[in-house]
């Protein structure tokens, strides 16, 4: 068995490649929840639904996450109303938003829920939130604002020098149910390219997570974000000075540093291949811009590759 640390659309596109290679069934996705809001009394989980749409074929093709075939009758009734629209919600994906809602105010946990959306959209593979509790990633910026994640990133455009991150309410938060057991008996746990401050540091910082991390044997092989010394999309490059990291290969594994076994790259950055190595961590470069379905393929071939030859720990 697999487990994934996964974020948005990263995440998404390396699964894809993941479960072209392992049986679906035999991958488990923990997936960041930090990015989740209330839109309009609904609650909207934008990593898990990214990761549903993709994997389902359902998702935008040009946007890379929403629906495809997507319009906006609501969002544009609620204009009408005065509604500032700095975050739209589709008609189709408004579907998912209000079934997830009901069942959480009808007391169903959100992993539970997670699971009736993944098998409505015929997911093979299981989707885990890294918890069931409420947390919320919040951004500190330079002049001094506090703002949700989504605020940050949609409505200000991820324009404001950054100061810091945290992730509200972790302090109060456990694993969702079969989340740390998934990560103690799995063969490998593979930290898929996405954001390492606001996908992947959200995960391991629900209480819990990291020491199973670290305490599984299986070994933990991790794909770099960036390539040579640009983010592929998305804020990285924004957040990881904001963390201390260097927005580079070699930076994004030395923020991870004791977590990882293994460390993929891109062959742009073979030059990072003799650092990340000199550090203790077993490092590959290979084609990590996931294009098309057969370079995720290869991608995630390497990656269990690599994870093979680590070997667990004794």
């Amino acid at each position: 068995m697999y487990a994934v640390l996964a974020g948005g659309v990263g995440a998404a596109r390396f699964l894809r490649g993941l479960t072209a290679v392992v049986p679906p069934e035999e991958v488990v996705a923990v997936v960041n929840v930090g990015d989740d809001l209330d839109r309009f009394g609904l609650r909207v989980c934008p990593d898990l639904d990214s990761i549903t749409y993709w994997l389902s074929g359902v998702v935008h093709p040009e946007q890379q996450w929403g629906r495809a075939d997507e319009s906006f009758t609501v969002a544009t009734e609620l204009e009408r109303f005065g509604h500032d629209p700095w975050f739209t919600l589709g008609d189709r994906d408004l579907a998912t938003h209000l079934h997830r809602t009901m069942r959480l105010h009808e007391g169903a946990p959100l992993s539970a829920v997670t699971d009736e959306v993944g098998r409505a959209f015929g997911l093979e593979l299981r989707l885990l939130p890294a918890t069931d509790d409420r947390v919320e990633t919040r951004i500190v910026t330079q002049d001094g604002r506090d703002l949700h994640f989504q605020e940050y990133w949609v409505r200000e455009r991820g324009a404001p020098d950054v100061a810091q991150v945290r992730l509200a309410g972790a302090e109060h938060a456990r694993p969702a149910p079969w989340v740390v057991e998934t990560l103690l008996a799995a063969d490998a746990i593979l930290v898929a390219p996405s954001n390492p401050v606001v996908s992947i540091d959200t995960i391991l910082d629900v209480p819990g997570i990291r020491e199973a991390v670290g305490q599984s044997p299986a070994p933990v092989v991790g794909v770099s974000p960036i390539i040579g010394g640009e983010v592929v999309r998305g804020m990285a490059h924004r957040l990881l000075p904001a963390v201390g990291a260097e927005v580079s290969a070699r930076g994004v594994a030395a923020h991870y540093g004791e977590l990882l076994d293994g460390w993929v790259v891109d062959e742009r950055d073979e030059d990072a291949v003799d650092d990340v190595a000199a550090t203790g961590v077993r490092c590959v470069a290979t084609d990590t811009l996931m294009d098309d379905r057969e370079v995720a393929a290869q991608l995630a071939r390497s990656c269990l590759r690599l994870a093979a030859e680590i070997g667990p720990a004794a």
